[in-house]
């Protein structure tokens, strides 16, 4: 069994966790979208980015295997 590679695009996770730390900056009913508070389409839209960083992240670490 191989080691793991380890590399740098793993710190691409810092981004989301920065964005949803404070939720005193987002945590606001204006501007809303399709009739959800920005809380909620904030939090919304986060998950979605994660799991594109996520996918981002394994195609670089996993190229050329």
């Amino acid at each position: 069994m191989q080691p793991m590679r380890t590399t740098g695009w793993a710190w691409l996770f810092i981004i989301p966790f920065a964005a949803l730390l404070f939720p005193g900056l987002y945590a606001h009913y204006q501007p809303t979208w399709a009739g959800f508070p920005y809380f909620y389409w904030y939090m919304l839209l986060w998950v979605v980015l994660t799991g594109i960083l996520s996918g981002i992240v394994y195609a670089l670490k996993n190229r050329g295997q």
